[in-house]
């Protein structure tokens, strides 16, 4: 994929396992709003996704935050990169929200977070899922668990070479 819109979520838990070099690895343009980035340093951040901000990779390119229209129950942040992407006619916007995912996909816009960006990772072998899965399980991150459950199955199965 081409260009990736990458929302909050995604990128704080791959800074938070230690698998935001994925990224660049998977797609070919990574774009990030002012607005997430003034999120991923914010005070409250975790002090690793503080410092990753502070010290951008040179893969990633930042991008001045759309004004949009904010709509109920949808943050600022996912907001903006949902506009961004439909904008910019993004292969990809990345965002865990589930709110924020409905509404971009009621846009059109083809969107997955962080477990779609390690299943990729996975397929492509770059990762193993099972580990990087219970990395998240040492964070906030809230997994769907039937989601969960059809992926752990999938990267069990012997690949074929």
């Amino acid at each position: 994929m081409r260009l990736v819109i990458a929302d909050t979520g995604a990128v704080h838990y791959l800074i938070l396992i230690g698998h935001i070099d994925l990224l660049p690895r998977l797609f070919e343009r990574v774009v990030l709003l002012s607005v997430v980035l003034a999120e991923l340093s914010h005070e409250s951040a975790p002090e690793s996704v503080r410092r990753w901000a502070a010290a951008l990779p040179s893969w990633l390119e930042v991008a001045e935050s759309p004004v949009v229209m904010l709509l109920a129950g949808i943050h600022k942040g996912e907001a903006a990169a949902i506009e961004l992407a439909a904008r910019l006619h993004a292969d990809l916007l990345l965002m865990d929200d589930r709110r924020g995912v409905m509404a971009a996909e009621s846009q059109g816009l083809n969107v997955t977070g962080t477990l779609g960006v390690l299943d990729l990772a996975a397929a492509r072998g770059l990762i193993d899922f099972a580990q990087a899965v219970a990395e998240l399980h040492l964070t906030t991150f809230r997994m769907p668990l039937a989601v969960l459950g059809e992926l752990i199955s999938k990267h069990k199965e012997p690949r074929e070479r």
